[in-house]
């Protein structure tokens, strides 16, 4: 509490509050939908399956408009993405050490995720559990993981696509979104495979809009958040009911074509209609964030949101696998009254479930935010490798580069492996182990960059965490 009180009460007047309300929301309505759409039932062998409610309930599909939050997650991201690079560029640094900074602070929390999952995994199989089941559920813990994936691609490009904001505008944007187009005629006429790359520059779209925000280009007038609201909403409207477009803007598993995997039109649209919304909200929820106790519980959202977004369907996991062992778990149809009903307590268990498991492994995220401390295994590599001959050459732009670029390469091959694996199958770990590894190798080469450059550690040495948090929220505020 301390900390958070102290980060609140250093918070730059000049910060854009708003974009850690909107980050933290959306993550929040993320956790709310799953746990929301999560059906459980029994198979025709008695055993546990899970499906998603919208499946049978198409009346909420127009909700997904509202709970389909990644585009405004992107959009967030890329504000907070274009000033913590020029913060950084402006203390000194450049786009290779913002790069590995931002990749260590994302992969750290999702290595030890992974870590367990497959260790769980493999001591599971060796008591003699299935390993087709051991893999549905390990599958089902990492369902989220395609955000991750995509949201690494993302950061990757970002110095190249800021510096392509600069000189072009909204050409960038307009030319991400004709090549959406294109893919979507693709995919209507059968050729999905051309549709793939949307999968890459579907979320670049988005992504591109929060520069605009960042710069100031994107004037929060009412003639403006009118218009895209209304013309969103009516384009939302137009392509899923008189267009191709499914109107579920959520994936449903063995129903195409599908809004989001990759980003269609409809999608953007969907988006456009989200930020109208959003801008139109700006100033009440910047005056209502100028009060400690708001402000206080997004900072404290904040410095664990992603721990909250890896674990949440764990949660869920541990609630099943605890009230079928006691033989008290209810499995209602989904949209009865009784299905209804058991939302209520379901919502209770889970949370108190998730809040246990961010006591746990949200010390890993928090620790990614702070400076390393004065001796680590990292400082002592640092050493030994400065003996190295080669050490000089690693320490060059092009060497710096290549590391850091086959480092993200590798996790976002290992992370995109385990998206594209069957629900059921036989794996060691309850991964793909090919995949893991290459996941892990690409973790261990951002860190191994940062020990190679500067000791394995911050220059701050003696810094505090409250004085490093501090020190963020200062850099990634408007200049």
């Amino acid at each position: 509490m301390r900390v958070l009180c102290v980060l609140a009460e250093n918070t730059p007047p000049s910060r854009e509050r708003y974009v850690d309300l909107l980050r933290a929301v959306s993550i929040v309505l993320v956790v709310i939908g799953h746990w929301l759409v999560s059906v459980i039932t029994h198979d025709r062998n008695g055993q546990l399956a899970g499906h998603s409610a919208l499946g049978s309930m198409t009346w909420m599909y127009p909700l997904t408009w509202l709970f389909q939050v990644m585009p405004l997650f992107f959009v967030a991201g890329g504000y907070a993405n274009a000033a913590s690079l020029a913060a950084h560029r402006r203390r000194g640094g450049d786009a290779v050490t913002w790069l590995r900074g931002r990749g260590v602070r994302l992969l750290r929390p999702t290595t030890a995720f992974l870590l367990v999952l497959a260790l769980v995994a493999l001591v599971a199989q060796a008591l003699g559990a299935d390993p087709g089941l051991t893999r549905l559920a390990v599958w089902f813990a990492t369902i989220q993981l395609w955000f991750l994936t995509a949201y690494l691609a993302v950061v990757v490009l970002t110095p190249l696509m800021y510096w392509l904001h600069q000189r072009f505008g909204w050409g960038v944007v307009v030319t991400l979104v004709v090549l959406i187009a294109l893919g979507d005629v693709a995919r209507l006429h059968g050729h999905g495979e051309l549709a793939d790359g949307g999968y890459l520059y579907g979320w670049l779209a988005i992504h591109q809009v929060g520069f605009f925000w960042r710069d100031g280009r994107l004037p929060f007038r009412p003639r403006v958040w009118a218009t895209l609201l209304a013309g969103g909403l009516v384009t939302v409207l137009a392509l899923t009911l008189a267009g191709p477009y499914p109107m579920s803007m959520v994936d449903l598993p063995g129903k195409g074509p599908h809004n989001a995997s990759p980003p269609t039109v409809a999608l953007l649209a969907t988006a456009t209609f989200q930020l109208g919304l959003v801008m139109m909200l700006h100033g009440p929820a910047e005056r209502w964030l100028r009060r400690e106790r708001p402000w206080r519980a997004v900072i404290g959202v904040n410095v664990v949101v992603f721990t909250v977004f890896l674990w949440h369907m764990c949660a869920v996991l541990l609630l099943v696998g605890l009230l079928g062992a006691l033989g008290a778990l209810p499995t209602p149809a989904a949209g009865t009254v009784s299905w209804w009903l058991w939302r209520v307590p379901w919502f209770g268990l889970l949370g108190v479930i998730l809040a246990g498991l961010v006591a746990v492994f949200g010390r890993v995220e928090l620790r990614g935010q702070a400076p390393a401390p004065r001796w680590s295994a990292s400082r002592w590599l640092a050493r030994w490798l400065a003996r190295c001959p080669l050490a000089p050459a690693w320490r060059r732009q092009p060497a710096r580069l290549a590391l850091t670029l086959t480092a993200f390469a590798l996790a976002v091959t290992g992370l995109i492996s385990n998206n594209v694996a069957p629900a059921r199958a036989h794996y060691l770990v309850g991964l793909p182990l090919g995949g893991l590894l290459a996941y892990l190798a690409g973790a261990g080469l951002l860190r191994l960059g940062g020990v190679l450059e500067n000791g394995g550690g911050s220059n701050g040495h003696g810094r505090s965490t409250i004085q490093s948090r501090t020190r963020r929220l200062n850099s990634s505020g408007r200049s």
